[in-house]
């Protein structure tokens, strides 16, 4: 590999060749990433996964003291499986309305291809203070590889002064992001044959009452609704995403799987949710399923946990961002990130990159050229900084 930088959007075609579907491993790209370092001479560290299938990377750039900047981003993508593009979702694709298409264009290989394509302009610089990258794998997933990224990267170089989460917010400052819980529940019955169901017990029947039991937990707390933060909408939502189970239609259900998971605003009581899940199966739902027969279960387990963000945690890092774009105020959003991770290792932690969130997970998902070229002014404005 040459010497030769490319461009914020060339970088972009190349990251989104790799196919980093979240059920994929991330390695090709990991290497892709690190061999690109390389050719610059800059050093970069792995820490995979437990299985070894997937990377998180990190990397330095300038003098080894404190108070740099840490770039951060997932690697990772959501499925194109079912989705009607119109363009091959791994070739980026720009069109005259001046959008680049492709899968992770917006959710988020724009802002680690925006931080890669400064390499060059990161070293030619006189930093007075080091630019940092962070590269996570299955963020889709529950923000899976993140904690032990922030980890070690805030274990091995000097305190950083902010972290910048590269989420697609159309490169507006955000400072407030909701925690997220989600959760796996397994429902065990018994089977029997659908004309003798006083014989068994149907998972599927006691998983709807349990989906039942959320909708009307969901228009309980959407009464709770808060102004002051301008999240929308701005109460503790709920979303049951996948239900299996069954074999076939003339056979009481011996097990349905249910994962779910639901969103707080900072400040809320993050385990509310949970815990009266937890109690409202113990003490209503599995003594019913027991009363029909005493080998009937349920189990629940967590999948994934991710912290909030408070904006009055974070305005070092936001006053700092907001000079690099030019805004002159912060955001909240409801969905979650990588930055409360960060910010749990107590660094000032803001969310800001190319790209608009409504273009997230859908099919034929872009990012503005425009946007490309807010986040080089950002990188630009951000280098002038560390440079005084």
């Amino acid at each position: 590999m040459s010497q030769h930088a490319p461009g914020s959007v060339e970088m972009l075609k190349r990251l989104v060749a790799f196919d980093t579907t979240s059920r994929n491993s991330n390695l090709d790209l990991i290497k892709y990433i690190q061999g690109y370092l390389d050719d610059f001479g800059v050093a970069s560290k792995l820490v995979p996964n437990q299985e070894g299938t997937k990377a998180n990377l990190y990397a330095s750039i300038g003098p080894d003291v404190p108070g740099g900047i840490v770039l951060s981003g997932h690697t990772d993508v959501v499925p194109v499986d079912g989705q009607p593009w119109s363009t091959d979702p791994w070739d980026l694709t720009e069109k005259p309305d001046g959008n680049l298409y492709g899968r992770g264009t917006c959710d988020m290989k724009g802002f680690i291809a925006g931080a890669l394509a400064h390499v060059p302009a990161f070293q030619r610089a006189k930093l007075k203070v080091p630019m940092h990258f962070a590269f996570s794998y299955d963020e889709e997933v529950g923000c899976l590889g993140a904690f032990s990224l922030a980890e070690k990267l805030v274990g091995d170089v000097p305190r950083p002064q902010a972290v910048i989460v590269g989420e697609p917010t159309m490169m507006q400052v955000v400072n407030t992001q909701n925690a997220g819980g989600s959760l796996i529940m397994t429902f065990t019955g018994v089977e029997a044959h659908s004309s003798m169901t006083h014989l068994g017990v149907n998972a599927i029947h006691f998983a709807g009452d349990f989906l039942h039991w959320l909708n009307e937990l969901q228009e309980e707390l959407a009464q709770r609704k808060r102004t002051d933060i301008d999240t929308v909408p701005g109460h503790t939502t709920i979303n049951a995403g996948i239900v299996t189970g069954g074999t076939a239609g003339n056979i009481l259900a011996r097990e349905c799987v249910l994962t779910w998971g639901y969103r707080t605003l900072p400040g809320d009581d993050a385990w509310e949710v949970q815990r009266r899940a937890e109690q409202y199966v113990a003490e209503l739902l599995l003594p019913k399923m027991r009363a029909k027969h005493p080998a009937a279960n349920i189990t629940l387990r967590r999948r994934s946990w991710v912290p909030g963000l408070k904006p009055d945690e974070n305005d070092e890092a936001s006053q700092l961002a907001l000079q690099w774009t030019g805004g002159n105020r912060t955001y909240a959003v409801p969905y979650g990130t990588e930055a409360g991770i960060f910010r749990s290792h107590g660094i000032p932690t803001v969310i800001c990159g190319p790209g608009d969130i409504s273009q997230a997970h859908q099919p034929n998902e872009f990012v503005a050229r425009s946007q490309m070229d807010a986040c080089d002014a950002f990188m630009g404005k951000m280098i002038r900084w560390a440079e005084k």
